[in-house]
């Protein structure tokens, strides 16, 4: 579930108790810093890292065995998700200290593309840098006619993090929030600013890697040689089939028969595709829905992978996080891992017409709806998929049940599952967004006012964002609704196969039965008469003796082994027979009645 969560300072307390006098963000204390006597039995030890001594309470005791504390778990390796983290640290990135106040750099850099949008009602302007310009433009005052301005960062690299950070004064937590990038959707509100997490869907046809053509062609070139080698002995194939480059070559068979829609390997930690519907979309690196869900065990995401329904139509959902700041200077700032061009041409194209609700209003909160609007649209054409592939399904269980189709509809049933637990929350993070509620006035001359007069009022959502956020989130209802439809239907039809078997079973299993009752008396009277007895009169009599005994026992034996089954039978005939008159008297009648009126 979303969430929200104030950040903003508050009234003080009427119970204070002790006044320091010290900014703990900024490092440096801000007063006089009364005297305190320390405690008179104070302990200091020395640290193995630095050498520096550290104070230690008398009052706090260190446990006296220790000999069960677990220091790792070599099983579990959770550095893709968390990198640089270890139990205890300091909570949040400081943008401001030299490796955001960590041990290390955080290990990330990219060439990000970076778009500065500066626009009012009677123009805009937009720029597009690269990390180190971006960096330059930074220094440079905002010119005075600006009203509003998005910056749209595609891609994470820590040191545009860290100079937006510092410029923008963006909180510790929040940086951390958005490196960190498998969060949930939530929104924070802090003294001047407000940070927005949300996970992006979309649909995406997939390319084939790089490496995948040239091997395809060498395999075209050795498919003559393959088949002269299936004409080898028996025994030299054995012999080779223990040797090191057979294996070699085994593996390699069962990576390529393992890879995605058989254009992309698993061993990566990325697809290649471009956006499904998008004319002239570019070819980007992304990670699929199972990728940023699937947690540590990368067997059980490749098999979900390789057996998903989309796969074959070579399709797949990618997923990643959206970073926004919202701050009260009227900014927009966002963060894409890769996927910012399918957010930001449409909202470009808006901007750029001086008549669009959007560049008439010159509010970062609706730029900021835009942004959000534009995350779920792209949702839509995958719940469209997947009402295709049930379909398709839904049909051949209808058919043709088979056993395996299950194996098909659990995996669609957790790519459904994991989708609705993403778009679901975003409900309360609208709802937190509508709810905000600012001191001061909300119009749109009084932020327009406050950005320009640079009051730190705190970040105000606009009443007419409120209202078109409401829009938003009558879109999100409709996808989990239609969500939930499919997941009921991926399990009514999980429940149709089975019965479907188990009826066809149990068929089988009746007209086993009804065969053996009736041999059954038959095979008594072979086994009698074929009994090697020295005076047997019967013995002597033609085949006609023998079904004239036969027939009248098995049909003795039948009827009373099948009893119930011919009561209800007969049961059911005669119901079926008094509805039919029923409805035929009840027919007649009323046309009789019609004629005579």
């Amino acid at each position: 579930m979303s969430d929200t969560r104030d950040f903003s300072p508050t009234s003080p307390t009427t119970e204070p108790i002790r006044n320091v006098h010290y900014d703990i963000e900024a490092g440096s204390p801000t007063g006089p810093t009364p005297s305190i006597k320390p405690a008179p039995s104070v302990r200091s030890v020395r640290s193995h890292t630095s050498g520096s001594k550290v104070d230690i309470s008398p009052y706090i005791k260190r446990r006296q065995t220790r000999s069960n504390t677990v220091h790792n778990f070599d099983s579990i390796d959770n550095t893709s998700s968390r990198p640089s983290w270890h139990p205890g640290q300091e909570p949040g990135l400081d943008p401001s200290k030299p490796n955001g106040g960590r041990a290390s750099t955080p290990a990330f850099h990219e060439d990000c593309q970076i778009t500065v949008v500066d626009f009012s009602e009677d123009d805009m302007v937009m720029t597009d840098f690269d990390n180190k310009e971006f960096l330059d433009f930074l220094g440079k005052p905002q010119e005075s006619w600006v009203s509003c301005r998005w910056i749209n960062v595609n891609g994470l690299s820590w040191d545009v993090i860290s100079a937006l950070g510092q410029h923008k004064k963006l909180h510790r937590l929040a940086i951390e929030d958005m490196i960190n990038t498998n969060n949930r959707t939530k929104a924070d509100w802090y003294t001047d600013h407000t940070f927005i997490v949300l996970t992006l869907q979309k649909l995406v046809h997939l390319h084939p890697d790089g490496e995948e053509s040239d091997s395809d062609s060498d395999d075209d070139k050795t498919s003559y040689r393959s088949k002269k080698r299936k004409s080898r002995g028996f025994w030299k194939s054995l012999r080779n089939l223990f040797s090191t480059k057979s294996k070699d070559k085994f593996n390699e068979k069962q990576r390529r028969a393992s890879m995605i829609a058989g254009v992309h390997d698993p061993a990566n930690g990325f697809v290649t595709g471009h956006t499904e519907g998008v004319s002239e979309a570019p070819v980007q690196k992304l990670r699929t829905l199972q990728r940023y869900h699937g947690g540590p065990n990368q067997e059980r995401m490749t098999y979900m992978e390789a057996h998903s329904p989309l796969t074959r139509k070579k399709l797949a959902v990618s997923a990643e996080q959206v970073s926004i700041f919202l701050t009260a200077d009227n900014t927009v700032i966002s963060f894409f891992e890769s996927s910012a061009d399918d957010i930001e041409i449409p909202i470009l194209h808006r901007l750029s017409t001086p008549d669009t609700l959007l560049r008439r209003s010159c509010d970062g909160s609706m730029i900021t709806q835009a942004i959000i609007d534009a995350i779920i649209d792209l949702a839509i054409p995958v719940t469209t998929a997947y009402q295709d592939v049930i379909g398709e399904l839904e049909l051949d269980v209808l058919t043709s049940p088979d056993i395996k189709q299950s194996k098909e509809l659990y995996v669609i049933t957790s790519e459904i599952t994991t989708m609705r637990n993403v778009v679901s929350p975003i409900v309360n993070l609208i709802g937190a967004l509508r709810d905000h509620k600012s001191p001061a006035a909300t119009s749109l001359a009084d932020l327009r006012m406050d950005s320009k007069n640079n009051k730190a009022a705190g970040v105000k959502i606009s009443p007419m964002a409120q209202t078109y956020l409401g829009d938003v989130e009558d879109h999100i209802i409709l996808i989990t609704e239609s969500l939930d439809l499919m997941r009921r239907s991926c399990d009514n039809m999980i429940d149709l196969i089975f019965n479907t078997i188990s009826s066809f079973q149990n068929e089988s299993m009746k007209q086993l039965t009804i065969v053996t009752v009736i041999f059954l008396p038959l095979t008594f009277l072979t086994g009698y008469f074929g009994m090697n007895i020295e005076r047997f009169p019967s013995i002597n009599n033609d085949e006609s003796y023998f079904w004239i005994i036969a027939c009248p026992v098995a049909f003795v034996t039948t009827v009373f082994m099948m009893r119930d089954i011919l009561k209800w039978w007969f049961t059911k005939l005669i119901q079926r027979r008094g509805i039919s008159r029923s409805r035929k008297s009840r027919l007649s009648k009323q046309a009789i009645a019609k004629r005579s009126s």
